[in-house]
């Protein structure tokens, strides 16, 4: 067959084409195939220490590869708290920490991948983290992640309406006396009050909403309607068991930020492949949903 090399009028129509498939491609992965939440199954404490020993295994096997990805995360957290220890930005530094911690699942999609990959086949590599820039899987992960972005950034402003309203609106002097100031005032302990509650609301409802749906919506052609639903249908058939999966989250990131970030490099893999077994005890695979 003869070869052309085209013209200006055909390339436009090609990217056109192509540009519509590829919207077509963004808004079928979005919807998804399935139109109800699958069956959740029951978990238990027991569950919890499955994961966590198989999360731990995953990490073991993937140890270079997982601190290499994840080497990113603690580096935008101690550039986050450099910008934070401006004496005008100083009360911001612990909810910046807290609530960096709620982009956490987006960071893990590339660990929920790895599992699944070996899992699948016994055998993976950090480059298997990639394959989840596939259409299907990027577009509603994506999309989703500005969700909990959107969330990350409304809770920066309640903690700053929260220190307006009690220590503020004036930043602190020293970081001594803003300490001082915290644990030894009235209005500093409500400021710690008040703060403990919102930062415990949003981080509740991150965990309801993100952890089974990222890692259905990398096994599944869920959609993200079907992967928040089934996420939400999780933790309320197991709330004392979610509840009990958010504090073992929540102590561990704690432990993990504390030392300038860096345990974030070990933390964050094991609980990224925790969540993945998690996922898969209390939504079993079922051939029609792969």
């Amino acid at each position: 067959m003869t070869q052309t090399i085209g013209n200006p009028l055909s390339w436009l129509a090609d990217a056109t084409l192509g540009a519509g498939r590829g919207v077509g491609e963004a808004t079928d992965a979005l919807r998804g195939k399935a139109t109800t939440p699958p069956p959740v199954q029951s978990l238990t404490r027991d569950d919890i220490v499955t994961a966590l020993r198989k999360g731990l295994d995953d990490f073991t096997y993937l140890r270079s590869d997982v601190i290499f990805l994840i080497a990113i995360y603690p580096i935008i957290g101690i550039a986050l708290s450099l910008l934070a220890f401006d004496m005008a930005r100083l009360p911001m530094l612990f909810p910046l920490a807290a609530g960096f911690t709620l982009l956490g699942p987006v960071v893990a999609t590339g660990l929920y991948e790895m599992s699944r990959t070996r899992e699948a086949t016994g055998h993976a590599g950090w480059g298997v983290a990639f394959s989840v820039l596939r259409a299907r899987v990027i577009v509603p992960v994506v999309v989703l992640g500005l969700g909990l972005l959107a969330l990350f950034l409304v809770w920066m402003f309640a903690a700053t309406l929260i220190y307006n309203l009690t220590l503020g609106p004036q930043p602190p002097t020293s970081i001594a006396s803003f300490a001082s100031d915290v644990f030894t005032t009235g209005a500093g302990w409500a400021m710690i009050v008040l703060g403990m509650g919102a930062g415990l609301a949003f981080a509740a409802a991150v965990l309801v909403i993100s952890f089974i749906s990222f890692p259905m919506l990398i096994d599944r052609r869920a959609g993200i309607p079907v992967a928040v639903m089934t996420s939400i249908k999780v933790a309320r058939a197991n709330p004392q068991t979610v509840a009990t999966w958010g504090l073992i989250v929540a102590a561990a990131m704690l432990v993990g930020t504390l030392p300038a970030f860096l345990g974030l490099m070990i933390v964050l893999p094991i609980l990224g492949h925790a969540t993945w077994h998690l996922y898969r005890i209390a939504v079993p695979a079922t051939p029609e949903d792969t």
